[in-house]
């Protein structure tokens, strides 16, 4: 269940996240509670998967290299596959799509050798082949959403 701050540490801080020494307490400070409660608050909402990271989005390409990957998955190893693809620092997320190519992902690195070496490494650990679709046209999605606050 989400309580009060949790709601509103998710529906207030999606942008314009407090760039200081102390972005938590800046936080605590405008909500009117405790540093140590805001930083509570946001592990229990990663340990209830609510969120998975708190950082920057930098618009693709813009420091190192990245490119969208596809990946044909036999269905019984989507989850095994999905999970040894999560382990690299590199990918950033990776998603199931009703599709023959079942799973994509990003990888981010900081030259196209690393990148293509870590594409390589994926491939190799997980017997599946990739399809890299690079970046041709910059579309950007805001992907922040307003939650209702009065329902829980």
């Amino acid at each position: 269940m989400l309580t009060p701050l949790h709601k509103r540490l998710l529906n207030d801080f999606q942008h314009d996240f407090p760039l200081t020494e102390r972005p938590y307490q800046a936080i605590a400070d405008e909500l009117g509670v405790a540093e140590d409660e805001v930083i509570s608050a946001l592990n229990d909402l990663n340990d209830k998967r609510f969120i998975s990271r708190i950082g920057p989005v930098i618009p693709p390409n813009h420091i190192g290299v990245s490119t969208l990957v596809a990946m044909a998955v036999p269905e019984e190893r989507l989850q095994e596959v999905a999970d040894k693809i999560s382990a690299y620092r590199e990918v950033n997320h990776n998603y199931e799509r009703e599709h023959p190519f079942n799973l994509w992902f990003v990888v981010i690195a900081a030259d196209a050798a690393h990148l293509r070496a870590v594409i390589e490494a994926i491939e190799q650990e997980t017997a599946c082949k990739t399809m890299q679709l690079p970046l041709l046209d910059d579309f950007f999605i805001d992907l922040g959403f307003k939650l209702d606050l009065n329902n829980d």
